[in-house]
């Protein structure tokens, strides 16, 4: 084949994109195709043999989507995902369990303009505590064991022995601790952005704020983007009062929500 390794590459992208959407408009005909038994039309024994011969679907994708199919018979907004094969029925299996009749439109919305693993994220974050809950308002957090140094915990042990009341101290601390973040804050709020880059000295106060994991409590993946609340193209700020250092994942469940905001109010 006289073909360059360039255009060669193109073509298996052009056509595998193009394979990747007949093969969902495909598997979402096969819930119809079942009910009405049109696979015997064409020589097959079951729904199964005909998605192999037809599209190499295999048992464990075609029973996926008839699940799908009755799962949504009460949704119509995902049930049309799936029929008209707009979205993969991998991405819709990650939210069949989270999906009412009240939900499913939003759902919907969702599973359109979100990657799978956010959709994965969005899940997990739901069976954990309900859906994502705004940033910057009071949120649960989880308890764990404390990752104390011998010496620190000997130490805080002396003082317990001396009388006095290690919990209050450390109470102390942090109040200190989280007065002095909310002055620095203050003193970095309020100024025009110069640049879509936020400035060092914010980075810095959101990782001593934050640490290095992701701002949603429920969350331990390390935080990779700064995410904000505000949106920068209409208050031109990094105020560190509305960032928060998120995942890759979360910080794509934000930019959802912010979408939705934002028709909501158009």
């Amino acid at each position: 084949m006289k073909i360059t390794d360039e255009k060669l590459l193109t073509l298996c992208d052009k056509f595998g994109k193009r394979a990747l959407l007949w093969r969902r408009k495909f598997t979402g005909l096969l819930p119809e195709v079942n009910h009405r038994r049109l696979f015997e039309r064409r020589g097959c024994s079951s729904i199964f043999e005909f998605a192999a011969k037809l599209a190499g679907l295999s048992e464990e994708q075609v029973r996926r989507a008839l699940n799908l199919e009755m799962s949504f018979a009460d949704k119509p907004a995902l049930h049309a995902l799936l029929v008209e094969g707009k979205v993969s029925i991998n991405k819709l299996a990650r939210v069949a369990a989270l999906a009412t009749p009240e939900n499913e439109a939003e759902l919907a919305g969702l599973v359109r303009v979100l990657p799978q693993a956010a959709l994965e994220t969005l899940a997990r974050d739901e069976r954990l505590n309900g859906f994502p809950e705004p940033l910057f308002e009071a949120k649960s957090v989880r308890a764990h064991d404390l990752n104390l140094s011998e010496s620190t915990t000997k130490r805080l042990l002396e003082l317990q022995e001396k009388g006095i009341d290690v919990d209050a101290l450390l109470a102390q601390f942090l109040d200190a601790r989280e007065e002095a973040i909310a002055n620095q804050k203050a003193a970095l709020s309020g100024h025009q952005a110069t640049s879509r880059k936020a400035p060092v000295a914010i980075v810095r106060l959101l990782k001593e704020e934050h640490g290095t994991k992701c701002a949603v409590p429920t969350c331990t993946h390390p935080s990779v983007e700064l995410h904000h609340a505000q949106r920068f193209s209409i208050a031109n700020s990094h105020d560190p009062n509305y960032l928060a250092p998120l995942c890759k994942e979360h910080h794509q469940l934000a930019h959802a929500v912010d979408l939705k905001v934002q028709s909501h109010w158009r």
